[in-house]
């Protein structure tokens, strides 16, 4: 440690020391200083001195840089006490510096000091800054976005003659996932689940396109098969590119004759219709929604609903869920779970692939279940 006999010593024959090496010191850009145990300044090189003054030794290092009392974390002493480089920041003058203190040594190897680099990063911290400030007010957004899309989504209850019950969770944020229920008329209700490439905030800004348009479709046809095609129609004419495309499953069910009729635009997450005696995937042929397709036309198939008839739509955030050997959860499981589970089967659902998955979610995942009331 430096001593005051010391300090003397080398304020009198600064220039001897061959680790000074002053020529190079006073051509730096960076501010070089050296300072003594107490904090008294015993060196400033020319680029210090230019921009504080020439007065520089013999202050002390916390006035120089416009301080009235010493630092309460003083990486000089530090440095001269533990012998080890010590860096903070600092602001002078109101610009940023990143601060660098090692101790300093004579020819026998005894710290008699600590040389102090500071470095001007104000640019850098000004744009952190501004990068910090611009991602806080993208999260907000995204949160607002986020508490968007969970309140666009159909309210579980009764509609006529179906009671609606789902979960819906996203890997990220924002979810790709989508799913509705809506009265057409009087007689008609119509519901869909929908897929889209991706997830985060691409593919929920595909998904508000699908659900506006599929509210407004909803109201010019009545058979799922032709409002897949006009889905189809409108989504070419964004002329998003190859690489966007989505997945649907529309079905609409009238509850005056129990018929439900379903169309599938390449959704391969075949929803499941049970009861406590049969189980059946609604099975049908259909392209995704994309450009590779000029025109296509859908496949409708018509089928009559009972009471206690449920249908089970999902997305394949829950049948690709894999496990630490990389095996996917697989629709056999959800079936087996149906089989076994009396109440609850969206819990029931959940909680096994939770308990199945290996590793973070990957995937968004939704589950829409309807339940026919009355016959």
């Amino acid at each position: 440690m430096l001593n005051r006999k010391g300090a003397k010593i080398l304020e009198n024959n600064l220039t001897e020391y061959d680790m000074l090496n002053y020529q190079v010191l006073e051509s730096m850009a960076d501010w070089v200083r050296l300072i003594s145990y107490d904090g008294t300044i015993l060196y400033a090189n020319k680029a210090m001195k230019k921009a504080l003054g020439e007065d520089l030794v013999g202050k002390k290092c916390y006035e120089t840089i416009g301080r009235d009392e010493p630092c309460n974390f003083c990486i000089s002493k530090r440095s001269i006490k533990s012998n080890e480089i010590v860096q903070k920041e600092e602001i002078v003058n109101g610009r940023y510096f990143s601060v660098l203190s090692s101790p300093f040594k004579d020819r026998n190897g005894n710290i008699i000091g600590a040389v102090e680099v500071l470095r001007d990063v104000t640019r850098e911290r000004k744009l952190e800054l501004e990068l910090i400030e611009k991602n806080t007010k993208m999260v907000k957004d995204l949160r607002f976005a986020k508490k968007l899309q969970r309140r666009i989504l159909p309210k579980k209850g009764i509609y006529n003659k179906l009671k609606i019950d789902h979960l819906y969770k996203p890997s990220e944020v924002l979810s790709g996932d989508v799913f509705d229920v809506f009265h057409i008329d009087d007689n008609n209700i119509g519901m869909y689940i929908c897929d889209v490439v991706g997830h985060g905030v691409t593919a929920s800004m595909m998904t508000m396109f699908v659900r506006e348009t599929m509210r407004s479709i909803k109201d010019e046809v009545v058979n799922p098969s032709i409002a897949l095609t006009k889905l189809h129609k409108r989504f070419r004419s964004l002329n998003l590119g190859t690489d966007k495309y989505f997945t649907i499953f529309y079905a609409v069910f009238n509850a005056e004759n129990n018929h439900f009729k379903y169309a599938n635009a390449g959704h391969n997450c075949i929803p499941i219709k049970y009861n406590s005696n049969d189980i059946d995937l609604l099975k049908t042929k259909g392209f995704p929604i994309s450009l590779i397709f000029n025109k296509v036309y859908y496949e409708e198939n018509d089928i009559i609903l009972n009471k206690d008839d449920k249908i089970l739509f999902y997305t394949d955030g829950i049948t690709e869920v894999k496990n630490v050997d990389r095996v996917e959860f697989g629709v056999d499981n959800v079936i087996d779970i149906i089989k076994k589970s009396d109440d609850d089967v969206l819990k029931c659902i959940v909680n096994s692939i939770e308990k199945f998955r290996w590793g973070e979610q990957e995937d968004d995942y939704a589950i829409l279940l309807m339940e026919v009331l009355d016959s």
